[in-house]
């Protein structure tokens, strides 16, 4: 059986595609397909656990490009497509690139994907599609009212699966996870951002009045999550995958202050993003109810994990930021 992974060379991609490699004999897989345009935030050292096995291939290539998604999912029983831009920053100041690869990537995926026949096909987004909620959480039959650039570039590309599915037939499974953590991170995203500051000795740039709050979900989390879905999940269906921990940005900010020897005096105000949305919360009772999700990584003990790499690992982040890309 051959399973592609898209955005294999991402953050969340790399770790799935361990994760997916350790269950590959009970899945009866053989041959696993890793999927990447290795941009500025796909790192092929992130793969490297991986590529090791015989079973695993790689394949440098974009999902906007025809001859590519045919080429791989040529033969394919199963899509997992974590492929995306991702931060919601860059999407403001530049958002062309966001639709040209969330949405116009995912199409022409999804068309290959039809082409060949594939099996299952695992969408995965975001809770940001679903806009801001003051209270309660979402489930998944809640409107979608993206806000930033980012966003609403996902929330098409949700809809596009979807649509794949209720016209053609394809077996599409949409996830929408909440805020993800762990090791790998790129150091745009705020928790690695602000721990490799604060092993610069250098202050955290902290939005607005702090209080935007977000559940948060460690990174192998999500991954058995995804799992779960694949292996279980309805076609036609969207399943959210939660954390379980709230925390206003000014929680999280003392935490990670605590955790690198630092008080307050680190904090940076700065302006506010535009649009900013001020909480996200997914209801995730459907997943664990059907398919029998929970989150098993406390936020403390994922915290923990995730700054003590970022110590461990200065060759993997110090070029990164190094390149300006970042902060």
């Amino acid at each position: 059986m051959r399973v592609v992974i898209t955005g294999a060379a991402g953050f969340i991609g790399a770790r799935f595609a361990e994760l997916f490699l350790e269950n590959a004999e009970r899945l009866n897989c053989d041959e696993i397909v890793l999927l990447d345009a290795l941009t500025y935030s796909g790192r092929r050292e992130n793969m490297d656990n991986v590529l090791r096995d015989s079973r695993v291939q790689f394949v440098e290539g974009s999902i906007t490009d025809v001859d590519v998604t045919d080429d791989v999912l040529r033969g394919a029983h199963s899509v997992v497509h974590l492929a995306a831009e991702s931060h919601v920053d860059r999407s403001i100041s530049g958002a062309s690139l966001f639709f040209e690869t969330n949405v116009l990537g995912t199409h022409q995926l999804l068309e290959s994907a039809l082409r060949a026949g594939v099996e299952r096909f695992v969408h995965v987004s975001t809770d940001e599609v679903y806009g801001s909620i003051s209270e309660g959480s979402w489930s998944e039959d809640h409107i979608l009212e993206p806000n930033s650039p980012y966003s609403s570039s996902k929330a098409g590309s949700d809809l596009a699966a979807l649509a794949y599915h209720r016209t053609y037939g394809l077996p599409v499974m949409v996830t929408r996870c909440s805020n993800n953590y762990g090791p790998r991170q790129f150091p745009e995203k705020v928790i690695p951002l602000f721990v490799t500051n604060l092993f610069d000795g250098e202050k955290v740039p902290l939005y607005g009045d702090g209080l935007n709050v977000r559940d948060w979900l460690f990174v192998d989390d999500h991954c058995r999550g995804l799992l779960a879905v694949l292996e279980g999940g309805r076609p036609g269906e969207i399943y959210n995958i939660g954390g379980g921990t709230e925390l206003t940005n000014e929680e999280l900010t003392a935490r990670l202050l605590d955790l690198c020897g630092y008080d307050a005096s680190m904090i940076e105000p700065v302006a506010d993003r535009l649009g900013h949305d001020r909480r996200y919360s997914v209801d995730w009772s459907k997943i664990h109810d059907e398919l029998g999700y929970a989150p098993q990584t406390s936020f403390d003990e994922g915290l923990s994990e995730t700054v003590k790499w970022y110590h461990d690992n200065e060759a993997w982040w110090r070029p990164l930021k190094a390149t300006r890309e970042v902060g």
